[in-house]
């Protein structure tokens, strides 16, 4: 609507200069006014007395001439008639330059037929002139019509000469005419011309500052100024080669260790929302693979800004989060719901459970009341279990607290669930720090704990098991609060969900088989790891299994490292290791969704690190039989790991 109305009024501008231009053009090209004819009714009468008198120049007649008494039609110079036109006056001979002139006053006068002539008196000497040449000539005249006037005739003078009077007036009309319309022609330019100035005044005036401070202030200015300047960054952040030519990798051939190699596709960072803070949650969006999102926690060194925040990232928009979401405490986990693919959760360091919409704005569309029928100590873990049709949003907080939500109603929790251990020295309370399910698994979970050991809990009562924590099965073999546990995704011909991955302070990392469900323990009974791998230089704060590759894990560690490990290649070092940050913890690594290639680091330092592990994340067809002997290897030539039959797999031929 404003580029209309800045093209209209650019429109008005080139058409007012142009009748400025034309109005200029015309006053220098303008005429002289034309003086009016001069009558020359008295010239014709004197030219027409000098005509008849030419032939004999040697008289001086003066006087009045009147009316002679001679018969009607008879000329007389005294008073002389002719025709029915008598002419009375008064001649004088003059001499001019060498020449005789004569010149007559002349009066013409109307007779009728019963008035008396009078004999013309001369005060010199009266001579008759040639009768006979002037009778003929004299008699050509012919006699003027009498004009009426009206106010609708316009006349002309007497004594014109008819031949010369018609086209004279002519071209005087069509002068006044084209004079009239020029003028009317030039009035309405000139209205015009001031009708736009003021237009163009009215819709350029200048606005004041309050006028300016509302229309930017105004929400919806703002909203076209966020979308607007959203999609522009968008276009502007696409890094597609459009001058790349084709021609050079085929002839030159590709190379096939570029695949293997890890690079960075982008960091995500912005200098109000992420200075000072820490990331402390990553997830990716189920339905749109380039949106991911992380939560922070406080920054100390600003007061007036929220305490936490949700950054939803575009790999399109790099400068600046799509979307930024507020809580009014530190967020300590985040998760995009899959199943809708609007709604993000956050768990707070207060224990509430936060529902973000990106429909809406900044704040959350629903709350968990503080109070002690949910959570009062942080969150640290969450998780959605179930179907599209029945689902379940699973919290744990610090204080051993389990919680089951309905997405649409969080006033209150629909199950409660605490922990307990009573072997516990100081308190029964398990201090929760990670949680996860197994694949399918909707009621079974193993939780990690702050004392380092990992254990096995139920939604439900079960079949030989009470609902709650497992005190049995203990798993023991970290020295330090376990930060991560990731059970193996459910995927290819075997089926390796019973392993699962934990990472701890104590900057390891160790690999588990989970006990059998249907068979828990009676008594007191501590599993111990299958395999440790400790490469790591720091606290390791997080491991996740590859959600395509059997093999392949990823963990980040408080050096900054990202270290990819490859287990049918090497359990010993990583296949690839990566210095993230500039001595910054990675706290957080997710895989994304759709295929593994990408995984999202989150920094201490507040930047989201996107990075691509190219064809490692592409497994070959005999990957899952490899890690069943590998894993058989690992817990020396024990039992093979996974349910299947291995005649079944093809083998690879790449092999």
């Amino acid at each position: 609507m404003q580029d209309r109305r800045r093209a209209e009024i650019e429109a008005k501008r080139q058409k007012l200069a142009q009748l400025r231009q034309a109005r200029e053009e015309r006053k220098k090209l303008k005429e002289p006014e034309i003086a009016s004819p001069i009558p020359i009714a008295r010239g014709n009468i004197d030219d027409l007395v000098n005509s008849l008198l030419r032939n004999d120049s040697r008289y001086d007649i003066t006087g009045d001439l009147t009316p002679s008494s001679s018969a009607p039609g008879t000329p007389i110079i005294g008073g002389a008639t002719f025709g029915s036109l008598p002419i009375s006056g008064r001649i004088s001979r003059t001499s001019d330059a060498g020449s005789d002139r004569l010149s007559m006053g002349t009066t013409l006068v109307q007779h009728t037929s019963d008035r008396p002539h009078h004999r013309e008196s001369f005060s010199s000497v009266q001579i008759a002139p040639d009768l006979i040449e002037t009778e003929q000539e004299l008699f050509e005249i012919p006699q003027k019509e009498r004009v009426i006037y009206n106010k609708e005739v316009q006349t002309h003078d007497f004594g014109t000469d008819t031949d010369e009077l018609p086209q004279e007036d002519a071209s005087e009309r069509l002068h006044r005419e084209q004079e009239t319309e020029r003028l009317a022609r030039e009035r309405e330019l000139e209205e015009i011309s001031i009708k736009l100035d003021k237009e163009i005044e009215e819709e350029i005036k200048e606005l004041t500052e309050e006028e300016r401070a509302s229309i930017l202030a105004a929400p919806e200015f703002l909203d076209f100024v966020e979308q607007s300047s959203k999609i522009v960054q968008r276009a502007l952040n696409d890094n597609y080669d459009y001058i790349r030519d084709y021609t050079l990798d085929a002839e030159a051939g590709l190379d096939d260790s570029e695949g293997n190699q890890v690079k960075r596709v982008c960091a995500f960072w912005d200098e109000r929302w992420c200075k000072n803070r820490s990331i402390t949650d990553i997830d990716w969006s189920p339905k749109y693979a380039e949106l991911s999102v992380a939560s922070y926690n406080k920054n100390a060194a600003v007061l007036n800004e929220p305490d936490g925040i949700v950054a939803v990232w575009n790999l399109h928009l790099v400068e600046r989060p799509e979307f930024v979401f507020h809580s009014q405490s530190d967020v300590l986990s985040v998760l995009f719901s899959p199943f809708h693919a609007n709604l993000v959760f956050g768990g707070t360091y207060s224990g509430q459970i936060l529902l973000w919409d990106t429909r809406s704005k900044h704040l959350p569309v629903l709350k968990t009341p503080l109070s002690a029928a949910g959570h009062t100590h942080p969150v640290y873990a969450m998780q959605m279990v179930g179907t599209q049709n029945a689902h379940n949003l699973i919290t744990s907080s610090t204080d051993g607290m389990v919680c089951s939500w309905l997405v649409d109603m969080l006033a209150q929790p629909q199950e409660t669930l605490p922990l307990v251990h009573p072997n516990h020295n100081k308190t029964d309370e398990v201090a929760i720090t990670t949680l996860d399910f197994p694949d399918n698994e909707t009621t079974t979970f193993w939780v990690g704990t702050e004392e380092g050991n990992v254990y096995q809990a139920n939604r439900y009562d079960r079949a030989g098991s009470k609902a709650g924590l497992n005190q049995h099965d203990v798993y023991k073999g970290h020295s330090g609060p376990v930060t991560g546990l990731h059970f193996h995704p459910l995927l290819g011909p075997v089926d390796f969900s019973d392993l699962f991955l934990t990472c701890s302070v104590d900057w390891t990392v160790k690999l588990w088989r989970s006990k059998s469900i249907a068979k828990p323990s009676t008594a007191q009974n501590i599993i111990s790891p299958l395999y440790s791998f400790e490469e790591a230089d720091d606290y390791v704060y997080d491991v996740r299994w590859h959600p395509a590759h059997p093999a392949v894990f990823g963990a980040v560690d408080g050096s900054g490292k990202f270290d990819l490990w490859n287990l049918n290649a090497d359990t010993e070092v990583p296949t690839v290791s990566t210095q993230v940050g500039t001595n910054r913890a990675i706290n957080k690594l997710q895989w994304d969704r759709k295929d593994g290639r990408r995984a999202a680091l989150g920094s201490s330092d507040g930047k989201l690190y996107i990075y691509d592990i190219g064809d490692l994340a592409t497994p070959r067809d005999s990957e899952w039989v490899e890690l069943q002997k590998t894993l058989a290897g690992v817990i020396g030539g024990g039992p093979q790991l996974g349910n299947t039959n291995a005649a079944e797999i093809p083998a690879d031929p790449r092999r």
